[in-house]
Formats: structure tokens, C-alpha cells, sequence
């Protein structure tokens, strides 16, 4: 993975994990689903705009409009639906946790479907993770969490997988702020259906609900996505899905820092622990790719 790829990955996941804390804030003063449908409205109409002022088309590839569909339901309409309905709940940095067990899941979901293989540092890289993840993780069950909203966040790093691996096929063919606008407007229809049916809506105009929407709209909603999709197209599915291990550092630091949510020692023992295992991932990396490099130079 080159200097590039990793700066990509760590803008990524700071904007990424920074929206937890914003979710947190606008569900406080607005219906959940309603104020992510609006959001990914927004965002989807400013996406596909920018697309078409950089000339890009309409017309994706059947794998791209596939993929785009799957994208648009799995991440935007579940993953971030539930998570938004959760953090009525649960506190933003745990959710940010349970999103950081994605990695596990698109390397297990490689092998199974694709017979992708991790050697044995990768494997120990994600065990790492995977520590890390459970000791920050054991201090918040232990001192009692909704588990209605835990439940939620599963089943939302779940479909998160769905996406991530769905996007391998949204990852050729150019057109990538296209991709990225309309997955949101896809997301956007689901929720404006899903709204009215199971929750009651409302809004409470607040000047943090602006500034929290104005902020998740441009930056995680825009920004971080459109560097998801140049992030899985440059290193793939389950390279990429290991940033999502820096959740829990960004996003706990995030939400002790906005919010005053606990941040204690297990935490940066946590935090340290998963810092150390995405680099053993990295480095795992390194070794395949120096030999793919010489395959090619014979």
C-alpha cells in the first residue's frame, strides 16, 4: 500500500468515524431516519451535480448500477439508518466500535466467497484488532448499554459488509462522484419511505442540528464516501476495510472531545492495540506485493 493510498485512508476514516458524533448531535433534536433521508437528498443531488459539471455519465456499467443499488440500500438506508435510529441509545463512540468490526467481516467474507487468503501476520494483525475492539468495547457493557441499540449496530456492520464487498464492482469503470451521488439518492428514497411508517416525525431547529447537518451533509456524507470509492479501487475491499479499525480511535476521541463521553485507560490501551494491528495488516501486504511486482517484471 503506497503513501497515498494510506493518507486516503486515514482522511477516510477520520471524517468517517467524526460522523458518529455528528449523528449523535442531530439526533437530539430531529427524527432519525426523516434527517438522513434529507441528508442523503442533499448530498446525492450535490454529488451527481458535481459529476456532471467534471463530465461524467449517467451511464454506468450493468456491475456499476449493481453495485450501486446494493450500496445505496445496504450502507446509506441500513447501515446508517440504524445506526442514526441507535444513537437515540447508545453513545456515538460505541458505535463507532462496533463499525470498526467491518474488517473482520470483509476478510472472512473474502475467504468463504472469493478465496482470498490472509498470511499469518494479517491474520494477526485482525486478531489485534479484534483485542482491541473487545477490551474498549468491555468497559461500556460493563457498565450497562442498550442492547436494543448494540442489536441495531450489529445488524448495521453487517450490511456494511454487503456494501463494501458490493463496491468491487462499482470500482471500474470510472464515473466515481457519479457512483457516489447516486447510491445517496438511492438511500435517500429508501428512508423517505421507511420515515413515516416507524418513527414519528419531527424537527427542533437548534443552531447545532444546522451546523451537525451542515457538517455530516458535505463531509462524511460527500467527502468521505467519494474516498471510499477511490480507496477500494486502489487497494481493494479488504485492504481498505481496515482503516475501519481506526473507528474507534477517531471516533472515541471525537466523541470525548465534542460530547465529554468517557475516554479511560482500557480505551488507549484499545486504542493502541488496534493502531498496532492495522499496521501489522499493512505490512503484510507488503511482502505479496513485492512478488506480484517481480512476477510482472519476468
Amino acid at each position: 500500500m503506497d503513501a497515498r493510498a494510506i493518507a486516503m485512508g486515514l482522511a477516510f476514516a477520520f471524517i468517517w468515524s467524526s460522523a458518529f458524533t455528528s449523528a449523535r448531535i442531530i439526533v437530539m433534536d430531529a427524527s432519525p431516519l426523516f434527517s438522513l433521508a434529507v441528508r442523503f437528498l442533499v448530498s446525492g443531488l450535490i454529488g451527481v451535480a458535481i459529476a456532471r459539471a467534471l463530465g461524467q455519465s449517467w451511464r454506468l456499467t450493468p456491475g456499476q448500477w449493481r453495485a450501486t443499488l446494493i450500496f445505496g440500500i445496504c450502507q446509506n438506508a441500513l447501515y446508517l439508518g440504524l445506526n442514526f435510529v441507535a444513537m437515540q441509545w447508545i453513545e456515538a463512540s460505541l458505535a463507532a466500535i462496533i463499525a470498526s468490526t467491518m474488517p473482520l467481516l470483509v476478510a472472512l467474507a473474502g475467504w468463504v466467497i472469493f478465496g482470498e487468503r490472509q498470511n499469518a501476520l494479517g491474520l494477526v494483525g485482525l486478531a489485534a484488532g479484534v483485542l482491541g475492539v473487545v477490551l474498549i468495547m468491555g468497559t461500556r457493557l460493563n457498565d450497562g448499554v442498550d442492547l436494543t441499540g448494540v442489536l441495531l449496530c450489529v445488524i448495521g456492520v453487517i450490511a456494511l459488509t454487503a456494501a463494501t464487498l458490493a463496491l468491487r464492482g462499482a470500482t471500474s469503470g470510472g464515473n466515481f462522484m457519479m457512483v457516489v451521488g447516486l447510491q445517496m439518492l438511492i438511500g435517500s428514497a429508501v428512508l423517505f419511505v421507511a420515515a413515516p411508517l416507524t418513527e414519528e416525525i419531527f424537527i427542533t431547529p437548534t443552531w447545532r442540528l444546522a451546523a451537525a447537518f451542515a457538517y455530516t451533509t458535505l463531509m462524511p456524507g460527500l467527502l468521505a464516501t467519494f474516498l471510499w470509492v477511490l480507496l477500494l479501487n486502489r487497494v481493494g475491499a479488504v485492504r481498505a476495510a481496515t482503516f475501519h479499525f481506526l473507528n474507534p480511535v477517531f471516533g472515541v476521541a471525537v466523541a470525548a472531545a465534542l460530547l465529554g463521553e468517557r475516554l479511560g485507560p482500557l480505551d488507549v490501551a484499545g486504542v493502541v492495540i488496534v493502531t498496532l494491528g492495522i499496521l501489522a495488516v499493512q505490512l503484510s501486504r507488503k511482502p505479496a506485493a513485492a512478488r506480484a511486482k517481480a512476477a510482472e517484471a519476468r
